[in-house]
């Protein structure tokens, strides 16, 4: 994963649980300021690693923890340099969600080893929408839902986020919603 990544964990922590707490978590970890360098591609482990350290440290349960930071990832992402990348995917919940492969793909061409899960757009109407999203990794699907919950957020949109399971083109989620 990059370390724009590492930056919003650490962050995150920092302002839910303060200084000292973040010193515990860096010290079990062993992750040296290079590791928060945004464009730098960094182990899968090391970021598992990272926001394992996180839920021990705030007692939460990982699956929780991942849907917490997928809700703040679009908040710190709005709010750093990555927010230009953001605006051109759309500034609706449905434009946004239909462009975020080819933002993604913006991305990936600053940061050639990057490894970016593929999210398609699978069906929309004026209340329901239907994402699937594939990647590599496993066990990320509670981000995933806190990512999508965060958008509804960002957008100004009411709704609730379903993961649907398991189907031919990923993982699927249903987002339900109203404008």
């Amino acid at each position: 994963m990059y370390g724009m990544i590492h930056r919003a964990a650490r962050q995150m922590m920092l302002e839910n649980a303060g200084d000292a707490a973040w010193l515990r978590v860096s010290t079990r970890t062993r992750l040296e300021d290079d590791a928060f360098i945004s464009a730098q591609v960094y182990s899968d482990e090391a970021t598992f690693a990272l926001i394992g350290a996180i839920a021990d440290e705030l007692n939460t349960p990982l699956p929780d923890l991942l849907v917490e930071f997928g809700r703040y990832w679009v908040s710190f992402a709005v709010k750093s340099p990555f927010s230009q990348i953001m605006m051109l995917a759309g500034d609706d919940l449905v434009t946004f969600l239909g462009n975020l492969d080819r933002m993604h793909a913006s991305v990936k061409a600053s940061m050639p080893g990057a490894v970016l899960p593929a999210f398609y757009l699978m069906s929309s109407d004026a209340s329901r929408l239907t994402v699937s999203y594939r990647s590599p990794r496993s066990g990320l699907e509670p981000f995933v839902r806190g990512l999508l919950e965060g958008l509804l957020n960002h957008f100004g949109v009411e709704g609730v986020v379903d993961e649907l399971g398991p189907s031919q083109n990923g993982v699927d989620f249903q987002i339900r919603y109203t404008v």
